[in-house]
């Protein structure tokens, strides 16, 4: 049976068009009829993909035994660690309950799971309770593997000019105390990003913009030498993006230097060592933003879903990319950052790759097939300065797809991208949280 699912961009975005309204008291959802079930569903992780889905698979379902998997009691809105970390945004605007978002239909169990069997469709948690299941849905997130950076510990997440935006509110706001000395004081500023897949590959651009903008109108800009050192080849995975990011780092007097991996830190000594393609390379700093490598959770990576020829050591799971179902074991799926496809590990992806989840899950439950399916679409307003963003939106294929076209365009620095950013992002976001957008 073909789904009558047909996501619209808009949908997401078109709050600062105005069209957030409608996403917000859900009234762009459209009702249907309920599917009379008796299925175990254990979801691992109640974050973005995890609440997002809980919430509609609760009135898509009726009699389904849901459940929830989540040690994590508090909520994080992660694409406000940017402007944390630039001081814009104090450090609880991004933190909430979990349990704030949750469905009352679904039992929530705070803690970690502990062993996944796909064979025996079961979930063993860390206190030693085993789930039976009927249907899986990873939707874990990824783990931050801070241990990987030699000489590097958490705490010295801002101080000694070390910076590190990803590791939660509290360090983004640390980040920012390290950040804010830099563009008062001057000095070299390194800022790096890992040679894994990672969430949001736009954040560590956002603070080299962001840092740099915030000299100018300190009036301190000369007095800092700014470097972004790129991973590979490339200042973005989209080759569009990436000339455009070129042309503007070279406006602004911003470096880059290309193909090198943080692999230590010496803190006392403020000297980073890099990977290179003819070897390492030492460079002094007075201020180092840092991303480290990611990868799937432990149990993850112990389970057996992983890919077994790609991002090997990283443990993404393997789905097809289109309909995120586990290619070995179709009563499992993945959504959100943990998923092993080629795009798509920001929160515009996880609003379009949920529904498609649901209506493949609700199909099978059904009986039924449906041809509900993921692009690869990911959204990234690019903060380019306070008060200017490009609205950069592409698909697998690295091939643009604008939602506004000839309103926003793509590629330019514009208000209404930071606006999207900076204001409507979040009151969508939590839409999307309730599954209703």
């Amino acid at each position: 049976m073909t789904s009558q699912f047909t996501p619209t961009r808009r949908g997401f975005l078109g709050l600062a068009a105005g069209a957030g309204a409608l996403v917000a008291t859900g009234a762009a959802t459209c009702a249907q009829a309920q599917v009379a079930t008796k299925a175990k569903i254990v979801i691992l992780g109640a974050g973005a993909a995890g609440a997002a889905l809980s919430n509609r698979l609760v009135r898509r379902l009726d009699g389904a035994q849901i459940t929830l998997v989540d040690g994590r009691k508090e909520h994080w809105y992660q694409p406000g660690f940017s402007l944390i970390a630039a001081g814009l945004k104090p450090s609880n605007y991004s933190v909430t309950q979990t349990t704030d978002w949750l469905p009352s239909d679904v039992t929530l169990k705070q803690e970690y799971a502990a062993n996944i069997d796909p064979e025996a469709k079961t979930v063993a948690l860390q206190s030693g309770e085993v789930l039976n299941y009927d249907y899986l849905i990873i939707a874990t997130g990824l783990e931050l593997n801070y241990g990987a950076i030699e000489g590097l510990e958490m705490d010295m997440i801002g101080k000694d000019g070390i910076g590190s935006l990803y590791a939660g509110p509290d360090y983004a706001a640390r980040t920012w105390q390290a950040a804010s000395k830099f563009s008062e004081e001057g000095g070299i500023g390194l800022f790096s990003r890992p040679n894994t897949e990672m969430k949001c590959a736009g954040a560590p651009l956002k603070h080299t913009f962001l840092i740099d903008d915030i000299a100018v109108r300190k009036g301190t800009r000369g007095k800092l030498d700014i470097t972004y050192m790129a991973n590979n080849d490339s200042l973005f995975g989209v080759p569009i993006v990436s000339e455009k990011v070129r042309m503007v780092f070279k406006d602004r007097g911003i470096n880059a230097d290309y193909s090198r991996v943080l692999k230590s830190i010496d803190a006392s000594a403020k000297r980073a060592v890099f990977t290179t393609k003819d070897g390492t390379e030492e460079r002094d700093y007075d201020y180092i933003h840092l991303i480290p490598p990611q990868r799937a959770p432990q149990v993850i990576r112990d389970s057996g879903l992983s890919w077994a020829d790609k991002w090997v050591g990283e443990g993404w799971v393997e789905v097809d990319k289109h309909n995120l179902r586990h290619n070995r074991y179709p009563n499992i799926f993945a959504v959100g950052d943990v998923a092993g496809v080629p795009k798509g590990k920001t929160a515009a992806s996880v609003k379009w790759q949920v529904p498609v989840v649901e209506e493949h899950l609700v199909a099978q439950i059904k009986g039924d097939t449906t041809d509900a399916s993921y692009n690869g679409y990911t959204s990234c307003p690019l903060i380019t300065r306070v008060g200017r963003a490009m609205l950069v939106e592409f698909d697998y294929n690295n091939d643009l797809t604008p939602s506004f076209p000839g309103i926003i365009a793509p590629l330019e620095e514009l208000w209404i991208s930071w606006l999207m950013k900076e204001v409507a992002l979040k009151a969508t976001y939590n839409a999307m949280l309730r599954g209703r957008a």
